[in-house]
This record gives C-alpha cells, sequence and structure tokens, in this order.
C-alpha cells in the first residue's frame, strides 16, 4: 500500500470521518472552530444534568463536515463510550424520509398532492368525522369518549396527510379510543395489513381544518401509497432509491438480529436520573415498515439525507429531487395562524418550516426546515447558510431546550 494512502487512511481515522466524507476545518467554510467547541459545552451540560447520557452531534456547510463529534456513554451498565457510528432509533425523523420518496413519485407522475387517499387505498372512500359529547363529571377515567360521527366535507388527500391537517389519528376522541393500543402489535403485520383499520377510524377533525400532529398512521398510509404507486416494497423503495445512491449502508426499519449491538440504549429521565425506556423497539420491525417512526440511522448517515436536501436534491453526483421539488417541500403549506400551530413555524410537506425565527424563538435563518424524533433526534437544514445540523441522543422523554442549545452553538460559530 502506498505510504501516501496510508497517511490518507490514518488521517482519516484521527478525525473519525468515514471514507466517503468531505471534511474541512471550519475556517475554509467561514465557521470559527474556536466557538464551534461550544456544541461539545452545551451537550456537556445535558449529560451533566442527567437529560441524556451521551450524545452525537454533526455540523456541515458547504458540503464539508466541520464537526462530528460523539460524547458520553451509551449505555449505563456497561459504561460504554458514545461512539460516532452508533446507531439511533430516530422513531419521526423516518417522515422526511418518506415525505421524499412521496415527493420522487410526484415528480415521476404517479402520485399527485391533490390525490384522495382512496386512489391508491379505497378503504379511505367515504371517511367520517369524530365529534366529542360532553363528557359526564362523574365519569370513571377508564370509560371510552363518546361521540358520533359526521361525513367528512372531502377526502383527505396526500398533502393533508404530509402536512397533519387530516385528522387522521391526531389524538381525538375517535383515535384515543379506535386505535388504542395500536403500538403493540404493529410488527406482527404490515402496511396493508392496518390499512382497514386506519380508514376505519374516524377522523379527528374535518379535513384541513387544524393542524394537529398524526404521530404514527398519516405516515404510516403515506408509506403505503409509496408500495401502490411504486409496485414495491416501503423498505425495498427507500432501499433502492434513496439508501443505497446516499450511502445510507446501515439506515433501515430494523438493524437485523446481529446489528442490535450497535443500537444505543434507550432511556428515561426522572427526577434527575436515568432509566432504561421500557419497549423503545416497539416499531422495529422485519415486515411493518413505519414511515413515521420504524427507521433506525447513524448521525453520518442522516446526515447525508439531509445535505442531499441543502444541496437541492443531490449529493455526490446521484440526484433525487430536482431543486424546484426541494423548494416545494421546505416551503410553508400550513401557516402559522392556522389553529394547532406554534407562531414563526409552518409546516411544509413532512417538514416543519421556521417561517419567523424571531417569533419562533430560534437561532436559525428565515425558511430553515427539519424536524424531531420522540427520542430526542434532531435536525436541520438552513439553505441560506448551506448548512446542516443533526444532533443524536436517545432519551424518550426529551428536554428539547437542547434542540435550541445545539442550534444556537453552531449559528455563533458563524463568521463569514
Amino acid at each position: 500500500m502506498p505510504l501516501q494512502y496510508k497517511l490518507s487512511l490514518y488521517l482519516i481515522a484521527l478525525i473519525g470521518l468515514p471514507l466517503g466524507a468531505q471534511s474541512a476545518k471550519p475556517e475554509t467554510v467561514g465557521l470559527s472552530g474556536e466557538r464551534l467547541s461550544r456544541i461539545h459545552d452545551a451537550m456537556q451540560l445535558h449529560i451533566d444534568a442527567h437529560d441524556v447520557l451521551g450524545a452525537v452531534t454533526l455540523v456541515a456547510r458547504n458540503g464539508q463536515v466541520v464537526w462530528f463529534e460523539a460524547q458520553g456513554l451509551t449505555d449505563i451498565e456497561a459504561k460504554k463510550p458514545m461512539q460516532k457510528n452508533a446507531t439511533f432509533r430516530v422513531f419521526s425523523m423516518s417522515k422526511p424520509i418518506c415525505g421524499v420518496a412521496i415527493l420522487m413519485l410526484l415528480e415521476e407522475g404517479k402520485v399527485r398532492l391533490n390525490d384522495p387517499v382512496s386512489k391508491f387505498i379505497p378503504e379511505f372512500r367515504g371517511s367520517k368525522v369524530a365529534v366529542a359529547q360532553d363528557r359526564p363529571a362523574n365519569a370513571p377515567v377508564s370509560d371510552p369518549p363518546k361521540y358520533y360521527t359526521i361525513p367528512a366535507t372531502r377526502e383527505i388527500t396526500i398533502q393533508d396527510l404530509l402536512t397533519h391537517v387530516s385528522g387522521l389519528a391526531s389524538g381525538g376522541p375517535a383515535s384515543a379510543y379506535e386505535l388504542r393500543g395500536l403500538m403493540d402489535v404493529l410488527g406482527r403485520g404490515t402496511l396493508a395489513d392496518m390499512m382497514p383499520k386506519f380508514a376505519a377510524s374516524p377522523l379527528d377533525f374535518q379535513p384541513g381544518s387544524r393542524w394537529t400532529y398524526s404521530p404514527l398512521a398519516g405516515f404510516d398510509t403515506l408509506g403505503r401509497v409509496v408500495e401502490v404507486a411504486s409496485g414495491m416494497s416501503f423498505d425495498q423503495f427507500l432501499k433502492q432509491r434513496i439508501f443505497t445512491p446516499l450511502g445510507m449502508k446501515t439506515t433501515a426499519f430494523h438493524p437485523g438480529d446481529d446489528g442490535w449491538s450497535s443500537v444505543v440504549t434507550a432511556y428515561h429521565r426522572a427526577e434527575g436520573t436515568l432509566r432504561k425506556a421500557e419497549n423503545p423497539n416497539r416499531l422495529q420491525s422485519k415486515t411493518y415498515f413505519s414511515g413515521a417512526g420504524g427507521l433506525v440511522s447513524t448521525a453520518e448517515e442522516y446526515a447525508q439525507f439531509a445535505l442531499m436536501l441543502s444541496a437541492g436534491g443531490q449529493l455526490n453526483g446521484k440526484r433525487l429531487l430536482s431543486p424546484k421539488t426541494v423548494e416545494l417541500m421546505s416551503s410553508v403549506f400550513v401557516p402559522d395562524t392556522l389553529p394547532g400551530r406554534a407562531p414563526g413555524r409552518g409546516y411544509g410537506l413532512s417538514v416543519e418550516v421556521v417561517n419567523d425565527p424571531v417569533a419562533a424563538g430560534r437561532r436559525v435563518s428565515k425558511g430553515s426546515f427539519g424536524w424531531d424524533g420522540a427520542y430526542g433526534t434532531h435536525f436541520w437544514v438552513d439553505q441560506k447558510e448551506k448548512l446542516i445540523g443533526v444532533m443524536m441522543i436517545q432519551t424518550d422523554n426529551p428536554d428539547r431546550q437542547m434542540d435550541r442549545d445545539v442550534e444556537n452553538a453552531v449559528m455563533q460559530a458563524i463568521v463569514e
């Protein structure tokens, strides 16, 4: 092996970056390396406070990785140091990946945003909307909620599902009762198996009338739409059309029987301590491919996905989307004036969009977009600054101030 190549491998090992990653000193892309180290300080404060056990953080600008660090532990009992290639349950950060799959089919003319979901899944035709009835003051807590149904004013569409305005399993009186216990049975079925049950549950509100998060059913339904429209299973579509082109080799709905040792132990924080979370693997399945929350990934691999979006839909010569489609994805489809949205935070096609950083209390540029996961993972794309950030932690009741602290540490490091 030539000496020059040996030295290259040695330098890569030192900085901890995979062979395929492009790296640079922060100063070459307008960042202060000294200031960027405040990411470590911000995360260490939360580790010392027992908010989390460990973290992996990654920042890139102009397509160059300028920060990539693991700190803390992956497991309390084993006292195993956090690794940069550690695997995390990304939960709802699966949704933007599902969203990109839909947008790829949109570009191919196989799906339209205004298509009714029933075009692909007939059971959704003729949906009903639940209307809550007053609950007696002396009713036992265990009593199911009372409601009656009325016809939906229109069918729910692909766009409704992508933007969380469908009312499908959004935590209202119908879905809270009709779909309770759902998480415990998903892993034993398939997306096709669950569609009749999702479709039979009345909507929680009239489509388009408000924004209320659909944690599971909305994007799992979109995963089934991908299967019907593409003729491929959802996991194979993602692998062939997104993961393989982006070099996301370990990102999947199941880490594999031999892959669990790389998955970070999940924790729950309470009263200043951390204890193992209950049933954290409930969405990892070899048969049920949850576009809402089933994926596992690493910080570096998810960064490849974020870099693709930041670069207008392509990475390393592989184009997944056109720049205009990424622009569409990150446009404000749901303004912060619609009931359910927070000030300054609109919603696009599978991503939150910061349309007013001041009102949102966010230290990012206007138009930045991204999303979070239930166990604390977070990413954002700031196209104005040509920057992406990824934070991977694994706590099922995360302190979301960590997201803001990391964003602040990154943005204050921009000096050019």
